[in-house]
């Protein structure tokens, strides 16, 4: 072998070593979601009571799944495909696939929105922007940097999933689907 895959195998395993922490944070966010939204039903309906914090805080956490959530997606494989022609394809047909739809799809579409939320979010962390209700979170700023961190990991992960599927493409992985343990 002309070169080593030591490098790749270490960049591989740190991307999709960022998207593990994201994953392992949105399960625990889910939990506390529900726990929140439990927390607001029983406060309104058993003490006719509410807290617009609280409320605000199931938005922000909604939100934070959401769009941290979209790289781990990508990691499990469970990001929508039109299976009209992969289904069908043959594992490396698969992968030529997935490294073209990273390249003209996910790509473009992460450095625009990164592009045009950029502006957007710099004001809004220029101001410290707080929830226009008094007794709100203070954190809105917080809030629209999920529309930056959004962009970042889901090219973190597309990079790790294009890296695994050229490793495939080219003859350094027999299986698709593990690469990261062949580089061990």
């Amino acid at each position: 072998m002309l070169f080593s895959l030591r490098p790749l195998h270490l960049l591989l395993r740190c991307l999709n070593g960022i998207t593990a922490i994201t994953g392992a944070l949105i399960h625990w966010l889910t939990l506390a979601l529900v726990l929140v939204t439990c927390a607001v039903v029983i406060m309104r309906y058993a003490f006719s009571t509410g807290s617009i914090a609280l409320q605000e805080s199931m938005v922000y956490l909604h939100s934070t799944i959401f769009m941290l959530g979209m790289a781990w997606t990508l990691r499990q494989g469970s990001h929508v495909r039109v299976d009209v022609f992969y289904r069908s394809a043959s594992p490396k047909t698969r992968a030529w696939i997935d490294i073209g739809g990273f390249l003209l799809l996910l790509l473009p579409l992460c450095l625009v929105i990164f592009w045009m939320s950029w502006d957007y979010v710099a004001n809004s962390w220029a101001i410290r922007e707080k929830s226009s209700e008094g007794t709100g979170l203070p954190y809105v700023y917080l809030l629209k940097t999920l529309l930056l961190a959004m962009p970042i990991t889901l090219l973190l992960q597309g990079i790790a999933e294009t890296l695994r599927n050229l490793l495939f493409v080219f003859g350094f992985s027999s299986d698709q689907n593990s690469v990261e343990q062949e580089l061990r």
